[in-house]
């Protein structure tokens, strides 16, 4: 395997994520933004955080797989969520949960963050994943 995850001794514990990924190979993978649409660009809720999330991630996965890639290979994700507050945790990670085993999540999940934003480029978006990854 080309990614090993960790949360050394001395680092927060438990996070929903790993402090750390270590990338051994030699293809990188950049996947831009993902967003919760469908095929079609349309948006699977306007108001559905977890369902935007759950999408999103799915989008991930089929860029992912593009590549020749999983989330196995990923070693930084990266979310924007927007107007985000902290009573909005339960439901982002809801969506996460959602398909996690469906995409083969790690959990914890490779190293995160999780940024808010005032707006995303269209009113109806509500998150964007980036996901970086490492192949052989």
């Amino acid at each position: 395997m080309t990614v090993r995850l960790l949360s050394p001794d001395g680092m927060a514990q438990p996070v929903p994520y790993h402090h750390v990924s270590i990338g051994t190979g030699t293809r990188q993978v950049h996947l831009a933004g993902q967003v919760g649409r469908d095929a079609d660009g349309k948006p699977v809720g306007v108001d559905d955080l977890p369902g935007q999330v759950a999408q999103a991630l799915r989008n991930t996965a089929l860029g992912l797989a593009g590549a020749g890639a999983t989330f196995a290979d990923v070693v930084r994700l990266r979310f924007y969520v927007t107007n985000w507050t902290l009573d909005k945790m339960d439901d982002f990670l809801a969506g996460v949960a959602r398909v996690t085993d469906e995409l083969g999540i790690p959990q914890p999940l490779p190293p995160s963050s999780l940024i808010g934003v005032d707006v995303l480029y269209a009113p109806d978006v509500l998150v964007e994943i980036e996901a970086d990854a490492v192949l052989d």
